[in-house]
């Protein structure tokens, strides 16, 4: 993974690029920096290329990468399939020969369609004198754009400034990708973007040719050419006989009953199916890591994955599917995040009155805690239940359960030097309290507990498993649930189509932007190629049945998958949002809607 920039100059006057960006991109990208510019024939123009290298996999390779022909290619990404990569090459370098090779438009494509895995890039095309650039089909890689006073910046991360920005940030749009004429754009003095799109069902092209910064003009390139869409269409049948919305009582299901569920649904060629794509995802995106040499030994007190962890299905599932590809000698680490509750003021009054041996009520994974504490979060709670089922199901692997506490003077204090700058351009407080949670999961400062004793810990894993995309896939949320009541299985596969579709502006390029702050990159199983396309395969009554209660109805098929793996509770326990399971939502205005302007992003 890189931090990646690019200015555009549409004129010769030396521009420099910004400080604090540089910062940014330098912290995503810690082994390795450097600039590189390129001048069009009579300085018509300035192409001020940066990248910033995480090495993640074969050897050490530099960008910006310069071909002996001029072209330039700055790339964030990982090919987990689609084009051969030797465990012992980098990615970049084998896309960069690729698309040296290349001269037509269409070859260009052909290129960027074969590759499974996340991706943003910019390219500079010397024959012609073109400048590519775009993010993959879900927007995996985060690109943001901004043009100002004729210069066109691309970057991974922005700066948030304070005041009344003429010429904002914006995401680039995972649509497609773009291509810019340098000779043109130097005559007409603005930049004019020639989109090739990713072949979607139901593309809306003209909400698409709107979303470009002030200043541009965006034209769908007039060969008609597009991507090949990497992923199956979604199954849309509906039978009449299951376009219904009764709902059965909400009660909770136990793992028995999902057993019984699992047996009368007959749903095992879909769960082994579901299994084994799923698995493999997994294996692909925790065993791409750096080159290892023959000689030299790993160690085995640093895991080299880590998960953001909370107990619940999906990190389960990954957690449980990781520990079957990954040395039975190396520790997984599990990021489990709280944000510190005041004590109740009850609760306060009557430990002064009542017994010491006291306890509290019972917790859901059976233990009795003698006292509050302010980081008994349920996310921490369902992830301390969540870890003995993964000691039980491997007792030799070390597990490393990482309590990641937060208090709101540190929350306070890197939102704002910090956190307010990754989630920019995005400002709700929904955005907020995610971008907020994911940062401080994803550094991995905390404690163990070894011998019932704390201890420090920093996790060192530079890949870190997340399990967006399984919601949106699977109807997790609760709104699937109401457009279900509503509207059946046709208003259902209708969200499910949106969901996956604004899956990149809603959450992706932000938790890109989050994760890679600490020099440690995102990887999303949930969202391989071949996942998704297994699921669009399904109708979606195969998928989730949401006239069954929660905690069993939606994401039905996963839970199902859970319960084939040996996993136990964590099967039937029903979506809790990360911001209300580490509970951060609570240490701020308790009245804000998620969708509201957050004013904390805001800088004074």
């Amino acid at each position: 993974m890189c931090g990646i920039f690019c200015l555009l100059s549409l004129s010769a006057a030396h521009f420099e690029t910004d400080t604090t960006v540089s910062e940014h991109l330098k912290r995503r990208g810690p082994n390795w920096s450097q600039n590189l510019t390129v001048t069009g024939r009579n300085g018509c123009y300035q192409c001020v290329f940066s990248a910033h290298v995480l090495h993640m996999r074969g050897s050490l390779t530099t960008q910006p990468l310069q071909d002996t022909t001029g072209n330039v290619l700055v790339w964030n990404g990982e090919v987990f399939g689609g084009l051969p990569v030797m465990p012992e090459e980098n990615d970049a370098a084998v896309i960069a020969q690729r698309l040296s090779s290349c001269g037509r438009p269409s070859e260009i494509l052909s290129v960027l369609s074969s590759i499974q895995g996340p991706w943003g890039f910019i390219y500079y095309q010397k024959a012609g004198e073109y400048l590519w650039f775009g993010r993959d089909f879900f927007g995996r890689r985060s690109l943001l754009w901004k043009f100002d006073a004729e210069v066109l910046t691309l970057t991974s991360v922005a700066v948030h400034t304070s005041g009344s920005d003429l010429c904002p940030w914006q995401e680039v749009p995972a649509v497609g990708v773009y291509r810019v004429d340098l000779k043109a754009a130097t005559e007409a003095g603005m930049v004019t973007l020639e989109v090739y799109p990713w072949a979607r069902v139901g593309n809306d092209d003209t909400s698409t040719l709107q979303c470009v910064p002030s200043g541009c003009v965006a034209l769908m390139n007039q060969s008609g050419l597009v991507l090949t869409s990497p992923v199956s269409p979604l199954n849309s049948s509906i039978p009449n006989s299951l376009n219904e919305t009764e709902t059965h009582s909400n009660t909770q299901l136990s793992v028995k009953d999902l057993e019984q569920l699992l047996a009368s649904k007959e749903k095992n060629e879909e769960v082994n199916c579901l299994t084994c794509v799923l698995s493999e995802a997994v294996r692909r995106r925790v065993q791409s890591l750096p080159f290892e040499k023959k000689d030299s030994s790993p160690d085995d007190d640093h895991a080299t994955v880590a998960i953001l962890f909370s107990g619940g299905i999906d990190s389960m599932i990954l957690a449980a599917l990781a520990d079957r590809h990954i040395p039975a000698h190396q520790p997984i680490d599990l990021l489990n995040v709280a944000f510190k509750l005041q004590e109740p003021k009850k609760q306060k009054e009557s430990a002064k009155k009542k017994n010491k041996n006291m306890t509290t009520a019972s917790k859901p994974d059976g233990a009795n805690s003698p006292k509050f504490s302010p980081f008994d979060v349920p996310d921490r709670i369902t992830g301390k239940a969540g870890l003995k089922e993964l000691q039980e199901l491997n007792p030799e692997r070390r597990w490393n359960f990482v309590e990641i506490n937060v208090t709101q003077e540190e929350l306070q204090k890197m939102r704002h030097g910090r956190i307010c700058h990754l989630v920019h351009p995005l400002d709700t407080v929904l955005d907020d309290s995610i971008g907020c949670a994911v940062w401080f999961a994803a550094r991995g400062t905390g404690f163990i507990m070894e011998d019932n004793d704390q201890r420090p810990f920093s996790s060192s894993a530079k890949v870190i498993l997340t399990g967006i995309g399984a919601d949106e896939q699977l109807a997790g949320y609760s709104r699937h649930r109401v457009r279900f009541k509503m509207s059946g299985y046709e208003g259902l596969v209708q969200e499910l189509a949106m969901e996956l579709g604004r899956i990149s502006s809603r959450n992706l390029g932000r938790d890109d932007r989050v994760i890679g702050d600490h020099g440690k990159e995102a990887r999303f199983p949930y969202l391989d190629e071949d996942v998704v396309s297994y699921l669009n395969s399904l109708p979606v009554w195969e998928k989730a049945d949401l006239s069954l209660p929660r905690g069993v109805g939606e994401k039905l098929l996963l839970r199902l998958t859970a319960k084939q793996l040996g996993l136990g509770q964590s099967a039937v326990l029903p979506k809790r949002a990360m911001q209300f399971g580490s509970r951060i939502a609570k240490m701020e205005d308790s009245h804000e809607k998620a969708s509201d302007r957050c004013t904390r992003l805001c800088i004074g």
